[in-house]
């Protein structure tokens, strides 16, 4: 009993340091768990801890080494109580060697438990609930360490280059490389295939232009604010996304991805959108995704030389390209195949086919246009917009215009000059 009481401030100061250190332990985890949408949440929440940990977040270095050294910090201190006490108790109540070797184990598993296992699933399950605890005294740990933070830094860039002189940063991956990894990681042929077409895909995504794979003007469906759910119950935007123009004017200012909404009730729900990003008609689809990765947006909207709307790109469509297995845009849009064989010598094309899949088609060679369209090619020839009955001929294709679809949409009865039709 004397042995105990002997050792009650090491356990009680062994207590606040495993509380300490499951604090950090589940700061750490639940903060760099956070995905794009919730760090949104935490941007925009009510709670300031909640943006509080958002800031902190900026600087992602910067909070890292501070969890980390406080929680070396409160660790050591830890062990080194477990240790004190175990001599302690040795002294006092005269145990054997082995109880007091087995004390600082025991202490050990405890904190394992206590401060890495227990807190860091509940941080990663609840990881906005625990934002809105921690913020305000993780901010201040950081802040803390600020002034020494330089020197910490220059000890380990020191370090670094006294162990790993001569460390390098791994090249970057290649394409070929990655298709390697892909044929030996699976036997399966059908599987096979999927893989290497998604790696084919994602590659050409450095090929494609934005205009190429987004959605026309005219495929858009808008809304002037104020907006509520009247508004949309019966018009629902066919691409997933809410598009709110701004005031007195039909340039696209917000957008919303449906899904990810909760749920839809009242009025102004343009309350619950961001800001969209614009991006140039000329970049490339690969560019225009980084471009919303880092800027954190799901939509963009593609502008021409004159700053005009002239479409929009969501991650959606650019994940549609990437996995689904008709990556064009009347795939998506007009849910058919872009070019339909229709008879002998003769092929059905929608206009919003895009001049690439034309040629890997048929094997031809186009001539140079500034369109990357079907239907742009040929207002491009007849110098006027296309009409039903409308004939003209380009490169290796005579084209004629069969139909008029819906949304500005045509349909091209497409021969080959030296072909004909049978």
């Amino acid at each position: 009993m004397d042995a105990l009481i002997s050792i009650l401030p090491h356990l009680v100061s062994m207590a606040i340091l495993i509380g300490a250190s499951a604090f950090f332990s589940a700061s750490e985890a639940a903060l760099f768990s956070l995905k794009a949408t919730e760090r949104r949440i935490l941007k925009t929440s009510s709670h300031s801890a909640a943006r509080a940990c958002d800031v902190l977040l900026r600087h992602p270095e910067r909070l890292l080494s501070a969890i980390l050294f406080w929680n070396l910090l409160a660790n050591i201190s830890y062990f080194t109580l477990a240790s004190l006490a175990a001599l302690r108790m040795q002294e006092k109540a005269n145990i054997s060697h082995g109880v007091a070797v087995g004390f600082p184990l025991g202490a050990l598993l405890v904190i394992i438990f206590l401060s890495e296992m227990l807190p860091k699933s509940f941080a990663v399950i609840k990881a906005i609930s625990f934002c809105n605890l921690v913020g305000h005294p993780l901010s201040i740990a950081v802040r803390v360490l600020d002034p020494i933070m330089p020197t910490l830094r220059a000890v380990t860039i020191i370090s670094r280059r006294v162990v790993w002189p001569r460390f390098r940063p791994e090249p970057y991956l290649e394409a070929a490389d990655l298709a390697r990894a892909i044929a030996i990681s699976t036997t399966n042929k059908e599987l096979l295939e999927q893989e290497q077409q998604i790696l084919h895909n994602i590659v050409s995504l450095s090929d494609i232009s934005v205009e190429e794979c987004m959605r026309p003007r005219t495929q858009l469906v808008t809304y002037s604010p104020p907006v509520s759910l009247s508004d949309i119950r019966d018009d629902i935007p066919n691409n997933g996304y809410l598009l709110i123009t701004e005031n007195e004017s039909d340039e696209v200012a917000l957008a919303a991805n449906l899904q990810r909404l909760s749920h839809l009730e009242g009025e102004h729900l343009e309350y619950r959108t961001e800001s969209v990003l614009y991006v140039p008609w000329c970049i490339t689809a690969a560019e225009a995704i980084q471009r919303m990765k880092s800027k954190e947006r799901e939509t963009a909207i593609v502008v021409n030389e004159l700053g005009e709307t002239i479409g929009a790109i969501t991650r959606d469509d650019i994940l549609d390209v990437i996995f689904a297995s008709r990556t064009s845009r009347s795939a998506r849009l007009l849910n058919r195949e872009p070019i339909i064989e229709v008879g002998v010598g003769l092929w059905e094309v929608v206009g919003i086919a895009n001049l690439r899949v034309l040629e890997d088609y048929f094997h031809r060679e186009l001539p140079t246009s500034r369109n990357v369209t079907v239907g742009g090619v040929i207002q491009e020839v007849l110098q006027h917009i296309p009409e039903a009955g409308d004939v003209c001929e380009w490169g290796p294709f005579r084209f004629e215009v069969s139909e008029m679809l819906a949304d500005e949409q045509i349909l091209v009865q497409t021969t080959l000059r030296d072909q004909g039709v049978s």
